[in-house]
């Protein structure tokens, strides 16, 4: 009788009665408003009563989403996205971030904020940027291997890029037979 989800009487006010009481545990986050019910029913021949109860404190879900813009307080972002109380609910938090933030999500302290929660989800949506594209007018065998390299850190937002930029002079001089 709990496997349809959803509280049903298929014969409302017909006879005989054919009800679902429905589940009385949450299952997924479909689920997360749905009322939950049990039925008391009296049966006599030729006469059924009824009586719908909803159950009250049933496990909560709480389903919450964070977007993240830069790197600066990642953590306190994202848990000041959850509710102060999360005890016995089921939660999940849906991140979306810049990919080069994914190593500033520190999973383990915002498990240990939702320790009290019955089980804790994190998804993580890293956004997919664009396909570099080379400026109008050029073509990819018009450019340097450097000046590709540079395009690719700028359009990537690569911390260190200059750095890098210049190690990658010194690796292309010391390949680079002098002529």
């Amino acid at each position: 009788m709990g496997h349809i989800h959803k509280p049903q009487d298929l014969n409302e006010g017909g006879h005989p009665p054919v009800i679902y009481p429905g589940s009385i545990e949450r299952v997924d986050f479909g689920e997360a408003k749905d009322d939950k019910f049990f039925v008391i029913a009296e049966v006599t021949r030729g006469k059924t009563e009824v009586e719908w109860k909803k159950l009250e404190g049933t496990r909560p879900f709480i389903e919450r989403r964070a977007v993240l813009e830069s790197s600066e307080n990642v953590t306190e972002i994202l848990k000041s996205a959850l509710p102060k109380d999360v005890s016995d609910a089921i939660v999940k938090l849906t991140v979306e971030y810049p990919r080069e933030l994914d190593s500033l999500i520190d999973e383990s302290a915002l498990r240990k904020y939702a320790e009290k929660a019955f089980e804790f989800h994190l998804v993580k949506r890293p956004k997919v940027e664009a396909r570099v594209r080379i400026p109008e007018g050029q073509t990819v065998s018009s450019m340097s291997p450097l000046d590709l390299l540079a395009q690719y850190f700028e359009s990537a937002k690569v911390k260190d890029a200059e750095d890098l930029q210049k190690l990658a002079q010194e690796i292309i001089s010391e390949e680079t037979p002098d002529t």
